[in-house]
């Protein structure tokens, strides 16, 4: 295995009525908003932790004060038309640039931890990927040793299809591969009731 992992973190702007939409439909803007930034700094602390190279990937342009620089993250901006392009191309620039095991995360878990992570790390040093699923269906994490374009290709993306289409795609490359434990993905009110996330 390489000796230099990466943790990529997909993000969004912290930016009123730009985030966590279907919290908002029922919390309002400003709830959301304040949800979404106390994710997103848990998300990028316990990412920190684990002394990895780094990276912040934004869905839409840089904000000013950008909270994942001084924690260590190098900064950019997703490239792509959908989210699996998107993520792949996160995943190659890594790939290229000598980096491996690689792993994605998102904002959306008050559940992550760093053990969790580490966890992750210690699955590819056996497996070919590991991937943490979500109670909607997707996957909140997604690590890999080597490139593997198939698992971003083909999906619908945001919908309840993602992990069971992507561990199909895995079994039929003839990947190894490990599952994490499942977590809950913030998107609604009932997912934040379930957390216990004041």
């Amino acid at each position: 295995m390489n000796s230099r992992p990466l943790l990529l973190v997909f993000l969004r702007a912290p930016v009123l009525g730009k985030v966590k939409t279907r919290l908002a439909a029922t919390l309002g803007k400003e709830r959301a908003l304040v949800i979404y930034k106390r994710l997103l700094q848990h998300t990028i602390e316990e990412g920190a932790k684990l002394g990895v190279d780094r990276q912040a990937w934004y869905s839409d342009d840089i904000p000013p004060n950008e909270p994942c620089a001084v924690l260590g993250y190098s900064v950019h901006q997703q490239i792509g038309a959908d989210l699996g392009e998107r993520m792949q191309r996160a995943f190659d620039n890594g790939f290229v640039n000598g980096h491996g095991p690689i792993i994605i995360i998102g904002t959306d878990l008050p559940q992550l931890s760093e053990a969790l992570l580490r966890e992750a790390l210690k699955a590819l040093g056996t497996h070919d990927a590991v991937i943490g699923p979500a109670n909607d269906g997707g996957y909140y994490l997604l690590g890999l040793r080597k490139p593997c374009a198939e698992l971003f290709q083909g999906k619908t993306w945001s919908t309840d299809t993602v992990f069971k289409r992507t561990t199909e795609d895995l079994e039929r490359l003839g990947r190894t591969w490990e599952a994490l434990p499942e977590l809950i993905d913030i998107d609604t009110e009932a997912d934040l009731e379930a957390t216990g996330l004041p």
